[in-house]
C-alpha cells in the first residue's frame, strides 16, 4: 500500500466499521475521515452511532460535527472538505482512512464525482416540503428518472436536493454527475454479515444500547432546540423514536420498527456496494467482527 493513498472501510450499518477502522488507524498512525451523511451534523450522536469521545481521543476523527442540523451540508460541500483533508495528509506523508456506509459520500471521493455547486435554496425547499415527500418523489421520477431510481422513495433530503438542482439549473442532477477519479491508489475493505438472523440481532442489540445510552434524551433535546419538524428527526431511528415520544406508538413497536427499517436500509447499502453504485474499484470483503490483522494483511 502506497504511503500516500487512501484506505476505505465500508459496509452496511452495524457491521463494526468504526471499531475496525480505529484499530487499523492506531496500527498505521492514520487519521479517520467519516463518510456518514448524518454524522456530519452536530448533536446527532447516539442514533447515528457517531464515534464517542473515548474513540475520538484514540484516533483523530474528521468530517463529523461540521454542520448544524438546521442547515444543509451538500454532497459538494462534503467532497470539497474531504478532498482538502486528503491532500493535506498526503502532503504530510500520511495515509487517511475513509470510514462509513454512505455510498454516495464514498463514491464522491473514490470516483471523484463532479457535482454541480448549487447552493441551498430555502424558499424553493419550503415549497417542496409543503407538497409532501410522496408528491415530490413523483415529480423527481418525471424530471430525473435515472436519479430517482437511485433514491429511496422516503429519502426526503436527497429528493429535495435533486429537485433543487433541477429547478435551478434546468438539468437533471444525474446528468451533471461525471467522474474524475483521483490519481492516488485506493484500497477498499468491506465488512458484511451474511447471516441475516445474526445481523438482525446485532441491530437489535445496538438499538437497545443506544436507548440505554440516552438516545431518547438526545431526541428530546434536538426537538427542543430545532423543533419536532426538523427533517433529520424523520430519518432512520429518529423518526420511529420520535413517534414513541409523541405517543403515536409504544416503545416496543418503535424498537421493532427501528430494527426492521435498519435491516431494510442495510440491504440497500449492500446492493449499492456490491453493484454499480461503487464504481470500478474492487472491494475486499471481510465478515463482520473480523480482526484488524485480517484487514492489515490485505494492505
Amino acid at each position: 500500500m502506497h504511503s500516500c493513498g487512501l484506505i476505505v472501510v465500508l459496509g452496511a450499518t452495524a457491521t463494526g466499521k468504526t471499531r475496525l477502522a480505529i484499530t487499523i488507524a492506531k496500527h498505521l498512525n492514520s487519521p479517520i475521515l467519516s463518510a456518514d451523511s448524518r454524522q456530519v451534523y452536530r448533536h446527532f450522536d447516539i442514533g447515528t452511532a457517531k464515534p464517542n469521545l473515548e474513540e475520538q481521543q484514540q484516533v483523530p476523527h474528521y468530517l463529523i460535527d461540521i454542520a448544524e442540523p438546521d442547515t444543509t451540508l451538500t454532497l459538494a460541500d462534503y467532497q470539497a472538505q474531504a478532498q482538502t483533508l486528503i491532500a493535506k495528509f498526503h502532503a504530510e506523508g500520511v495515509t487517511p482512512i475513509l470510514v462509513g456506509g454512505s455510498g454516495l459520500y464514498i463514491k464522491a471521493i473514490t470516483a471523484g464525482l463532479k457535482i454541480p455547486k448549487v447552493p441551498p435554496q430555502p424558499d424553493l425547499r419550503l415549497q417542496f416540503e409543503e407538497l409532501g415527500q410522496n408528491y415530490c418523489y413523483q415529480i423527481l421520477q418525471q424530471v430525473d428518472p435515472a436519479g430517482a431510481s437511485k433514491i429511496h422513495a422516503n429519502d426526503q433530503i436527497r429528493t429535495l436536493r435533486s429537485l433543487e438542482v433541477f429547478y435551478v439549473t434546468g438539468k437533471p442532477l444525474s446528468s451533471q454527475q461525471c467522474e474524475q477519479p483521483p490519481s492516488y491508489p485506493i484500497m477498499q475493505i468491506g465488512l458484511d454479515c451474511e447471516d441475516l438472523d445474526v445481523y438482525r440481532k446485532l441491530v437489535s442489540d445496538r438499538t437497545e444500547q443506544m436507548l440505554e445510552s440516552g438516545w431518547l434524551d438526545e431526541i428530546r433535546d434536538l426537538q427542543n432546540r430545532y423543533g419536532a419538524d426538523l427533517p433529520l428527526l424523520k430519518t432512520l431511528g429518529y423518526g420511529e423514536m420520535s413517534d414513541y415520544l409523541a405517543k403515536k406508538t409504544d416503545l416496543e413497536t418503535a424498537k421493532l420498527l427501528t430494527v426492521t427499517h435498519t435491516c431494510q436500509f442495510a440491504k440497500r447499502q449492500r446492493t449499492w456496494f456490491r453493484g454499480s453504485g461503487n464504481g470500478d474499484l474492487p472491494i475486499y470483503w471481510l465478515r463482520s467482527g473480523s480482526s484488524w490483522e485480517e484487514a492489515i494483511s490485505l494492505l
